[in-house]
């Protein structure tokens, strides 16, 4: 279950489906990610095909990454069997 999110406007999308605080583009790619990481209890959870799912290094350690679009991405770490900071950025 998501327990918390680092981004607003990403958090507003998950919470009522504006997409003011998001690429409009992104918005069925996103509303994917978020109903997977919702329900995932462990990393492996977000391995679907073209997700990329791929644990971060340097400063972001702990965190994993799936693809939304060209260098978008949804970062997020797990704090046991809960999904927290999730975060939606374009990192390249």
């Amino acid at each position: 279950m998501i327990i918390g999110f680092r981004h607003k406007g990403l958090r507003q999308f998950y919470e009522t489906g504006n997409k003011s605080g998001i690429q409009g583009q992104h918005a069925n790619r996103l509303r994917l990610i978020l109903a997977r990481l919702d329900s995932s209890r462990e990393p492996r959870d977000m391995d679907l095909p073209g997700l990329r799912l791929h644990p971060m290094s340097g400063d972001l350690v702990g965190f994993w990454s799936v693809s939304v679009s060209g260098n978008w991405r949804v970062i997020f770490c797990f704090d046991g069997q809960d999904v927290c900071n999730v975060d939606y950025l374009d990192y390249h």
